[in-house]
């Protein structure tokens, strides 16, 4: 695992062979990554959460790029654990790994972000609510940003804070936030 850009920009982690995450892949994170630069200053410091942290590397991207905090959830012990080794051997504080399931983390959320990126297992039969979820319980800053990783057996284009969609070979984002934006 690499980070593309940024402040640890070049540093390299070695993933352990026995995760069960599915990593998004350089490609795709770097092309999300220059998407995301038209929607979000980094510059300004946004604060990020996480959902299904993986291995942190979307995590560790938006820490690289200027994110003042970043909250990143992940249930899986080992990779939780993952996460908090490369946070520690980077000295950034201003990540926190939290161990749990993401659905009762969102549920007790009370703090709204300006960019919140969730990469569930793909066959998850929930992955379909969390756009609901994250409006439901009022995640986003009025300017924010929800990204929903997914496959391509799921499509989002009517969902009412549905904006754009990305396809990055076999990596589909979905992008979404509170106020979409009408053609005049």
């Amino acid at each position: 695992m690499r980070i593309i850009s940024g402040i640890y920009k070049h540093r390299r982690f070695d993933v352990p062979r026995t995760f069960k995450a599915r990593p998004t892949t350089d490609f795709a994170k770097e092309n999300l990554f220059n998407v995301l630069n038209n929607y979000i200053d980094f510059e300004e410091g946004p604060v990020a959460l996480d959902l299904f942290a993986g291995t942190g590397s979307i995590s560790l991207e938006l820490l690289s790029r200027g994110c003042r905090r970043v909250i990143s959830v992940e249930k899986d012990p080992q990779h939780w654990a993952f996460i908090q080794k490369v946070v520690s051997e980077l000295k950034a504080s201003q990540c926190l790994p939290i161990k749990g399931d993401v659905f009762r983390y969102m549920s007790r959320c009370r703090e709204s972000f300006d960019f919140i990126f969730a990469d569930p297992p793909y066959a998850l039969p929930e992955l379909v609510q969390l756009p609901d979820l994250v409006f439901q319980y009022n995640m986003l800053n009025e300017s924010g940003l929800f990204v929903l990783e997914h496959g391509k057996d799921h499509n989002f284009s009517e969902h009412p804070h549905f904006v754009e969609q990305r396809i990055y070979g076999s990596v589909n984002f979905s992008f979404f936030t509170p106020n979409v934006w009408q053609d005049s």
